[in-house]
């Protein structure tokens, strides 16, 4: 499955150490690392995937301020929250055969390294972890999936789980 997947490291690039302030453990995700993760849950999501020869992905990490900012202007919610997805895609678009040749740009996920952090400390396992999660969970937003109620929530991190389990994560949850 290919992926061509635009990393925006906005936080490390404020604040380079900011991965070493949270244990040895906690280092900051490689690009490389991010397109592989992708095309392998891209490649599990593929029975319920729009057909195209490679996807785009856009993935910016943040910080709080910033996020804050985007969840006031898109949510009408003034505080920060851990991830935001933007689907370029409206579900069940059509799609023409000129589509089929191209990349199709799935949207933008961005998400806060100072919460992801938080979270991180207070589930007790590693940043990357934690950003795995958060990035897993925007990828199946810009797909259509929606946790409106809490049996949808409780399928979609289902989902999250199967997910972060193609590339080697074990998440124990309760959903």
């Amino acid at each position: 499955m290919r992926v061509e997947l635009d990393v925006q490291d906005l936080f490390y690039e404020l604040s380079p150490t900011a991965a070493t302030n949270f244990g040895e453990n906690d280092v900051r995700v490689a690009p490389e690392t991010w397109e592989d993760w992708f095309g392998q849950w891209l490649e599990n999501l593929q029975p319920g995937l729009p057909l195209a020869p490679s996807y785009e992905i856009g993935l910016r990490l943040t910080d709080d301020a910033e996020i804050q900012s985007l969840n006031a202007q898109y949510r009408h919610q003034n505080k920060p929250t851990d991830v935001l997805a933007f689907a370029a895609l409206e579900v069940n678009c059509p799609q023409s055969p000129e589509m089929a040749t191209a990349p199709l740009y799935l949207g933008d996920i961005v998400v806060s390294v100072n919460t992801a952090q938080h979270q991180a400390q207070q589930q007790g396992h590693s940043l990357p972890t934690e950003l795995a999660w958060l990035a897993s969970h925007g990828l199946l937003h810009l797909l259509g999936w929606d946790h409106p109620n809490e049996e949808e929530l409780r399928k979609m991190l289902k989902q999250q789980v199967k997910l972060l389990k193609t590339i080697g994560i074990d998440i124990d949850i309760e959903y």
